[in-house]
């Protein structure tokens, strides 16, 4: 059949319908945003660790259980053997080194003379101060002599003045009668008693002036003796240090650190070695400033040394801290090691009180960040542990005294606590 003109072909145009698609308003859009952001800041709060608390895994830290024994109130010291007497020689004149008489390590007695030293310069200024030294002693004495005879003489001047006195004496007694009966002139008898009276005030006169010579002579013969005893004793230093150029060992002992050579020029006042006390040797250990206030003088340590047990004690304590130790001086109770060689080192316990039953820690790198005064304690599950305040009392190289703040079977932390010593809780992991 065919299609009439002007008819429109049929098609599927005219049963397709247009579906509008629907989309999501912007409002709708910004809400399920807003609810997915705070599910997710919800979830980080829930999941996300604490500021005061922090995840740990367990084989990172040491765990150790709080127990009753006895605590051994000591401290391990390591310790350097060292002469018990060290002297020093220097060089109390300067000068060169003409002969050597002993060798480095020798053992010397005191006095004895160690090696020569030559100065020329010092034996001319010696001689010299010598010289002028015993000519002003030789003043000195002719002045002591002056002084003699000037006493001398004053006494003589005194006795003759005394007897002529007498004469004057006796002439006035003998005339006086004799005036009073006309017996001899007026004149003659006032003549007699005027010369009496001149011989008494001479002898007077005398007197004074020898006395107040006497004095003046005392005390200047004094001022020179002292004089005298002044230069001779600065003689005296001139001499010793003359013989100075000659070096003695001061103490008896083992020469050691004497290096000097023949022909060497030394300074006055340089050290040219010293003398070590013969066979006897003190120990010098180091002790934690921890400990400071709880060493103290006496106290008794024990060191094992060949096979053997020796005891010593604290003789002397250095206050001074320094890379966070201060020192101690042990010497030997008794008998002291055989063989033992200066600059070797020993170990040694320091007992620092008896042995008392207490509440024990085994003691860990913890002690150093938090100082004995909080400790983090495990959760009984062993999932956590938490900061908690204790009291520490007396430690040992081993062991740690709780005074306050654990119980017997609780467990802790001892090891290290770098990197979370700030946090209040530890989440133990696996």
């Amino acid at each position: 059949m065919q299609k009439e003109r002007g008819e429109r072909p049929v098609n599927g145009g005219a049963m397709d319908q247009i579906v509008e698609t629907r989309k999501l308003s912007v409002k709708t859009k910004a809400a399920i945003g807003a609810g997915i952001l705070v599910l997710a800041l919800a979830a980080f709060w829930w999941f996300a660790p604490r500021g005061t608390s922090q995840t740990v895994g367990a084989d990172r830290v040491t765990i150790s259980t709080v127990t009753r024994g006895t605590f051994d109130d000591f401290i391990p010291l390591r310790a350097r053997v060292t002469p018990l007497l060290t002297v020093y020689i220097d060089a109390v004149e300067g000068g060169r080194v003409e002969k050597m008489l002993v060798e480095d390590g020798a053992t010397v007695a005191q006095g004895q003379p160690i090696a020569l030293l030559s100065n020329a310069e010092l034996q001319l200024s010696t001689l010299a101060r010598q010289t002028e030294v015993e000519q002003q002693i030789n003043n000195m004495r002719s002045q002591e002599l002056a002084l003699a005879q000037t006493r001398l003489s004053n006494e003589r001047a005194v006795l003759e003045a005394g007897l002529a006195l007498d004469k004057a004496r006796r002439q006035y007694e003998r005339e006086k009668p004799l005036a009073g009966k006309g017996f001899v002139t007026a004149k003659q008898f006032a003549d007699t008693e005027a010369d009496y009276q001149y011989r008494q005030r001479n002898l007077a006169a005398l007197k004074r002036s020898q006395s107040t010579d006497a004095r003046l002579q005392t005390s200047q013969l004094s001022q020179q003796q002292a004089a005298a005893q002044s230069m001779q004793s600065g003689l005296s230093i001139a001499r010793a240090n003359l013989d100075a150029l000659q070096l003695r060992a001061p103490v008896a002992g083992q020469l050691s650190g004497f290096s000097v050579q023949v022909g060497q020029s030394l300074q006055r006042g340089e050290r040219v070695g010293q003398i070590d006390s013969p066979g006897r040797n003190k120990l010098i250990a180091g002790v934690d400033e921890f400990y400071l206030g709880r060493v103290q003088l006496q106290q008794r340590a024990a060191l094992d040394f060949g096979g053997k047990r020796f005891q010593a004690k604290v003789t002397k304590i250095y206050p001074q801290v320094q890379n966070g130790q201060f020192q101690v001086d042990l010497q030997f109770v008794g008998a002291e090691p055989a063989n033992i060689q200066r600059g070797q080192t020993l170990q040694a316990r320091l007992t620092l009180g008896d042995p008392a039953p207490a509440l024990l820690i085994p003691n860990g790198a913890f002690f150093n960040e938090t100082g004995g005064s909080w400790i983090f304690v495990v959760a009984p599950d062993g999932g956590s542990a938490v900061k908690r305040q204790v009291r520490m009392g007396r430690r040992n190289a081993e062991l740690v005294e709780i005074l306050e703040g654990l119980e017997p079977g609780e467990k802790v932390l001892t090891s290290p606590y770098t990197g979370f010593a700030d946090k209040d809780r530890l989440d133990l992991g696996k």
